[in-house]
């Protein structure tokens, strides 16, 4: 249901970088319809190089389930994760590896470009996902001064890089992503995040008694 490719020196070209380069073919042969459609996971890389090309980008919570729902409601043809799984509802209703290769192999055809060319479209920001094991799942509502310190770490990226926390949907784990220009940064973030986010969970079962 998915692809992931690499190009002729072996680097990686991930959801992300495929949907940059895909959103810019379709957009230049007037085949997109509205915006490419990721999740909130997508490295902001894909919205800056959308963006350079005029192309918006709607971002939607982790899953497939969720592109291909948010793609089907704002009338887009064009979707995907980071874990090369893309959506092009004008050849598949759901993710087809077979397809997700073909479309890109359709664009080094027309351009006349190998891969690690094509992929240049996009410039990636560093991004590190970290994993907190939690032993109840507290609505990120009621941990304000985690909320707060979120805040701050945003306001620190300004417009270079961004901060998402949510609870893993299959494990008892709260995940922290960020991205920014600087990794110690971004890993720094992350790590006081999450350490917030334990301790201020501890606090709030301690005081319900859980």
């Amino acid at each position: 249901d998915r692809a992931v490719v690499c190009d002729h020196r072996g680097e990686l070209i991930d959801g992300d970088i495929a949907l940059a380069i895909l959103g810019r073919d379709f957009a230049s042969r007037g085949l997109l319809r509205g915006s490419v459609v990721a999740t909130v996971m997508s490295n902001i890389g894909l919205e800056r190089s959308l963006s350079a090309a005029g192309i918006g980008l709607e971002r939607t919570a982790v899953g497939d389930r969720y592109v291909v729902e948010a793609m089907r409601k704002l009338g887009c043809n064009l979707g995907g994760e980071q874990s090369g799984h893309l959506i092009c509802l004008d050849h598949s209703t759901t993710g087809d590896g077979l397809v997700s290769a073909l479309m890109l192999l359709g664009v080094m055809a027309r351009e006349g470009k190998p891969l690690a060319d094509l992929a240049k479209v996009m410039t990636r920001y560093p991004q590190v996902v970290k994993g907190f094991a939690v032993a109840r799942k507290v609505p990120l509502e009621q941990l304000p001064k985690t909320t707060r310190l979120i805040a701050a770490h945003e306001a620190k990226l300004g417009g270079e890089g961004r901060v998402v926390v949510r609870y893993s949907g299959t494990e008892a784990l709260l995940r922290v992503m960020v991205e920014g220009i600087d990794e110690r940064q971004i890993h720094a973030a992350a790590d006081e995040i999450g350490e917030a986010a334990l301790a201020e969970i501890v606090g709030v079962l301690a005081q319900s008694g859980d």
